[in-house]
């Protein structure tokens, strides 16, 4: 479970909601110099940086979605992974025109463990969303939007839908509420509109300003204490 969103008004602002069920997943909120990021401990002993923000203004999410036979992982020059190119581009090692360039020549398939879908975007508000086997879209307009079902085709996920999870839909009514001016606080209203609780409970909510150059985020649904982070000057 999660949702994530761009948001391209006066300022591009992204928000991010990370839920996940700790007897399964072992994060922790990593800032260093160049990437504020929500690192997953892996078997191979690190912490990934699957959901963050570079200093560049790269933000990149993953988001569960049910799998389909087409994004199946394959060990092939032709393919890369959904979560190899998303980290990628949390690390600044490829921007968002390497990204689209990645997209449009190679297959974007599954992790072996996980079936993902994701959202790219730049400082810009530049938004990539990928579905392996499915596809992949540049996005424009004045938001974008996704959670934990096909946004490309929406009919191949909705027979997993679970019963009363209308995230999108509420989160979609807001978005649309708001016109040029939104801000952090804005962001902030959406994800707690939509926070989750119970065993997927809502662990960390972030908002990226690329006016201020700045993270924002809440623990365990705590929004009434918001923390900052300030990418360093260099």
């Amino acid at each position: 479970m999660c949702t994530r969103f761009v948001y391209r008004g006066d300022d591009m602002v992204t928000g991010f909601n990370f839920e996940i069920d700790l007897a399964v997943w072992d994060h922790k909120i990593i800032k260093e110099k160049d990437r504020f990021y929500i690192g997953i401990l892996r078997p191979d002993g690190m912490r990934h940086s699957y959901h963050g923000v570079n200093r560049n203004g790269n933000v990149g999410t993953l988001l569960y979605v049910h799998g389909n036979p087409e994004g199946a992982c394959q060990d092939s020059a032709g393919c890369m992974t959904i979560a190899d190119l998303t980290e990628q581009f949390i690390q600044a090692k490829i921007g968002f025109d390497e990204a689209l360039e990645i997209v449009k020549k190679r297959k974007i398939v599954y992790a072996p463990d996980a079936t993902m879908q994701a959202m790219l975007s730049d400082r810009q508000g530049r938004t990539l969303i990928m579905e392996p086997g499915i596809g992949w879209r540049e996005d424009h307009g004045r938001y974008s939007l996704m959670t934990n079902y096909s946004v490309l085709a929406p009919e191949s996920t909705r027979p997993f839908m679970v019963p009363g999870d209308d995230r999108y839909e509420r989160a979609a009514q807001l978005l649309n509420t708001y016109g040029a001016h939104f801000t952090r606080d804005d962001a902030f209203s959406v994800l707690r509109a939509v926070r989750q609780e119970g065993i997927w409970a809502t662990r960390v909510s972030f908002v990226y300003s690329a006016k201020e150059h700045a993270v924002y985020y809440v623990r365990n649904n705590n929004f009434s204490q918001i923390n900052k982070y300030e990418f360093p000057q260099c």
